[in-house]
C-alpha cells in the first residue's frame, strides 16, 4: 500500500472528494504523541487528484458532529461543503475539493460539542489574513533556499563552543516605515536591506526574532499565538519570510526564533474550546489556565496535543531552515502550582509539584529537533532552580542547548544600579554568577522584559550624571561580553535607547545624531569584533578551564580582574574592571603566566564617547616569583571602566 491512500468517490457531482493523505500508521502515531511531521498531511495542501487540481483539507476535531469548509470559493456557505470524519475513531475530518487553489480564504465551519457553532481558523495553516481578519490562507512553503553554505557551515558556527552574540528584534518596531504609524511595517524583504545588513556591522553572530507565529493581538508582542505553522502576515508571506531567513544565512547570521509551546489566547478562531470542548487545552483549569497572561495551557498528556506541538517546532527547522528555537516560559510548564495560591493547583501522582506530562513532553521535543537537526540549538527561558535544564535527557536532564542566565541578569542590573560608593559592599552579588555557572549552558540574556513595565531603559538604570550613566553602561557591556556564556542584547540596548521599549514605535533612531550614543553602538560593535576574534572568550567558556579569578580582594578600590583562557595559553585574556568613578594610576594586578600584554580594548576609549586620557600603550610587568611566573603588572585604569589585555 502506497502512502495515499485509495481516491473512494461517493458520488462524482458531490463537491468534496472522500481522499486522504494519511496511512494508519500516521493516525497512530498522531494519536501515540509520536508523528513530528503532522505539518505535512494536516491543514491544506494543493494536489492533483485523477488529473484534477484542487487542495486537501484535514483537521482535527474529536468532539465535532460534522465540520465543512468555508470560504470565498463557496460565498462562505457554511453547509455546501462537508469533510468527511474517518472511521478509524481518530476525530479527523478530511476531503479533497476540486478547483480550490493557492491563495483562497477559508474557515472549518464545526458543529461541536453540545450544539456549539464555530468557525475556526485553521491551527495547521501556513498563512493566515491580515489581522483583524481572522480566516486561513490556502498556502505552502515552497522556496528555493540558498543557504546551503550556511547549513553545512552551521555545524561549527552555531556550536557552544563558538563565539555566540544574539541581537534580539521584534520586527514590527525595530524601523518603521512611517514612524508615526504603528501599523506602518517594513515587509520581510525590505528587512532584507535594513536588518540583515546592520546586524552584520554590529557584529552579532546571530539574530533572535521574538515571536513571528502568528498571533491575533499586538499588544501581546507574539506571545499570543494562533498560527503554530505561519509566519504573520504582517510583513508578508510564507517565502518572503524565507527569504530573510536566507538573506541572514547568506550573511553567515544564524536565526533563532522565539516559540511559545506554554499558553495560547482564547480568540474565538483560535485553539480554544476547538470543536466545543477542551480539545489542545487541559479541562482541569488548575492546570489548563494561565492566571498571568489570560490565557490557555496545552494539554501535555494527550498525544495529538505533543504531536501538534513537537511538528511544529520541527516545521521551522524543516521548512525555514531556523537555526535555533528559544522555548518561552519554561518554568510555568514544569511546574503545577507555578502563580499559583495553595489549593489553586493539585499535585501530581508522586506528590510534587511537577508537570509531569510537561517535563516528558519537553524531554521529547529536545531529543527529536537534536535527533533531526543536530546543528541547531535549543535555548530554555527558564527563571527557576529546576535542575539540569541544559543537560542531556541520558544524564536525567531537560536537553536544551542553553539556559537563559536570569540571575546573574537581576543581580548584575541590581549591583550597576548601586551608587558606586555602595558597591563595595555588594561584591559579592557581582561575582556570585561563577558559583553556579557551570550547572548550565548559560546564555546571558539584557532582554526586552527588562526595558518594559516601568524598569527603564538600560542607561536610566545607571546611576550619576549622564557622562557617568554611558561610562557604566559601557561597562556592564564590557563585563557581559567577557562573562563566560552566550550573549543576547535586545535591539535598542545598543544605542542607549532613552525610552523604554514601546511595541507601537520604533526604535530612537535620531538618538545616532549625539556621539554620546553613536559611541555606544559602536563599543558594542567592537564588542562583538573582541568576541570573535579571541579564542579565550569562548573557546572554553562552558570548561572549569576556561575561567579564573584573579583580583577580588579591592573592594573598597572597586577593582575586580579575572582570566579567560583557551587552550592555547597564549591567547589567554585578562580583564580589569574599575567599577567605581575614580581613576587609578599605576594599579597593581598580579597575574601568573605572561609577562608581556598589551591592552586590546578599553571601554573610556574616545571613540566610544570615553575620556581616553588613561590607556595602557606600554605595560610594565614587575617579577615577584620568577620561579613560579608571578608577575605584579603596574595598570592604568579609567574611572567607570573595563580595559581588556592579551
Amino acid at each position: 500500500m502506497s502512502k495515499y491512500e485509495a481516491v473512494h468517490f461517493v458520488d462524482c457531482q458531490q463537491p468534496v472528494w472522500n481522499y486522504s493523505l494519511m496511512t494508519e500508521e500516521d493516525i497512530q502515531n498522531f494519536q501515540y504523541g509520536t508523528h513530528y511531521s503532522l505539518y505535512k498531511i494536516f491543514g491544506n495542501h494543493q494536489i492533483e487528484v485523477l488529473e484534477t487540481k484542487g487542495t486537501y483539507f484535514a483537521v482535527w476535531a474529536p468532539n465535532a458532529t460534522a465540520v465543512f469548509v468555508t470560504g470565498n470559493f463557496n460565498n462562505w456557505d457554511n453547509q455546501s461543503h462537508p469533510l468527511k470524519v474517518r472511521l478509524d475513531s481518530s476525530g479527523i475530518w478530511e476531503g479533497f475539493i476540486p478547483h480550490v487553489h493557492k491563495g483562497e480564504v477559508y474557515k472549518y465551519h464545526i458543529h461541536g460539542y453540545k450544539g456549539a457553532l464555530l468557525d475556526k481558523g485553521d491551527p495547521f495553516s501556513n498563512f493566515w489574513e491580515l489581522r483583524p481578519l481572522t480566516a486561513s490562507i490556502t498556502w505552502d512553503t515552497k522556496y528555493n533556499w540558498k543557504d546551503a553554505k550556511w547549513l553545512e557551515q552551521r555545524k561549527i558556527s552555531n556550536r557552544t563552543d563558538q563565539p555566540y552574540s544574539v541581537y534580539e528584534v521584534h520586527l514590527a518596531s525595530w524601523m518603521r516605515p512611517d514612524k508615526t504609524n504603528e501599523n506602518s511595517y517594513n515587509s520581510y524583504l525590505q528587512l532584507i536591506d535594513l536588518l540583515v545588513p546592520y546586524v552584520k556591522e554590529m557584529g552579532f553572530t546571530h539574530v533572535e526574532f521574538m515571536p513571528v507565529m502568528e498571533h491575533p493581538f499586538d499588544g501581546s508582542w507574539g506571545y499570543q499565538g494562533i498560527g503554530f505553522f505561519a509566519p504573520t502576515s504582517r510583513f508578508g508571506n510564507p517565502q518572503e519570510f524565507a527569504a530573510l531567513v536566507n538573506a541572514f544565512h547568506e550573511a553567515e547570521i544564524g536565526v533563532i526564533m522565539d516559540w511559545v509551546p506554554s499558553h495560547f489566547p482564547y480568540d474565538s478562531h483560535g485553539l480554544f474550546m476547538f470543536d466545543g470542548a477542551n480539545t489542545y487545552e487541559y479541562a482541569d483549569m488548575r492546570k489548563g489556565y494561565h492566571p498571568d497572561w489570560n490565557s490557555y495551557i496545552f494539554n501535555y498528556k494527550r498525544g495529538e496535543v505533543k504531536s501538534f506541538l513537537i511538528s511544529s517546532a520541527r516545521f521551522w527547522c524543516d521548512q525555514f531552515h531556523i537555526d535555533g528555537l528559544r522555548v518561552d516560559a519554561v518554568s510555568s510548564m514544569l511546574k503545577l502550582d507555578y502563580s499559583r495560591e495553595e489549593g489553586q493547583w493539585e499535585r501530581n501522582e508522586f506528590g510534587g509539584n511537577g508537570n509531569i506530562e510537561a517535563i516528558a513532553f519537553i524531554k521529547d521535543l529536545n531529543e527529536t529537533l537534536y535527533r533531526d537537526f543536530p546543528a541547531i540549538q535549543t535555548i530554555a527561558e527558564e527563571a527557576t532552580d529546576w535542575p539540569a535544564v541544559s543537560q542531556p535527557t541520558f544524564m536525567d536532564g531537560l536537553g536544551f542547548g542553553m539556559k537563559w542566565m536570569m540571575g546573574w541578569m537581576h543581580d548584575t542590573l541590581d549591583f550597576f544600579k548601586l551608587d558606586p560608593i555602595m558597591r563595595s559592599g555588594s561584591q559579592n552579588k557581582f561575582t556570585f554568577s561563577m558559583m553556579y555557572y557551570y550547572d548550565e549552558h548559560f546564555m546571558l540574556p539584557l532582554s526586552h522584559d527588562e526595558v518594559v513595565h516601568g524598569k527603564s531603559p538600560m542607561i536610566y538604570k545607571m546611576p550619576g550624571d549622564e557622562w557617568q550613566k554611558f561610562a557604566n553602561l559601557r561597562l556592564l557591556y564590557t563585563y557581559m561580553f567577557t562573562h563566560p556564556g552566550a550573549k543576547l542584547l535586545f535591539m535598542g540596548n545598543e544605542i542607549a535607547a532613552t525610552d523604554e521599549w514601546n511595541y507601537k514605535s520604533e526604535l530612537q533612531w535620531d538618538l545616532l545624531q549625539h556621539p554620546s550614543h553613536a559611541g555606544m553602538k559602536y563599543c558594542v560593535k567592537e564588542l562583538n569584533n573582541l568576541l570573535k576574534s579571541n579564542r579565550a572568550l569562548f573557546e572554553l567558556q562552558y570548561d572549569t578551564a576556561g575561567f579564573e579569578w584573579v583580583e577580588t580582594n579591592k573592594r573598597q578600590e572597586g577593582i575586580v580582574a579575572f582570566k579567560r583562557k583557551a587552550n592555547d595559553w597564549e591567547e589567554d585574556v585578562l580583564v580589569v574592571l574599575n567599577l567605581t568613578p575614580v581613576p587609578r594610576h599605576q594599579f597593581p594586578i598580579h597575574v601568573y603566566g605572561n609577562k608581556d600584554w598589551k591592552e586590546i580594548f578599553n571601554s573610556d576609549n574616545k571613540a566610544y564617547w570615553g575620556v581616553g586620557d588613561l590607556c595602557n600603550n606600554k605595560i610594565v610587568a614587575t617579577p615577584q616569583d620568577e620561579n613560579n611566573d608571578w608577575v605584579m603588572l603596574s595598570l592604568n585604569l579609567p574611572a567607570l571602566s573595563a580595559i581588556v589585555l592579551k
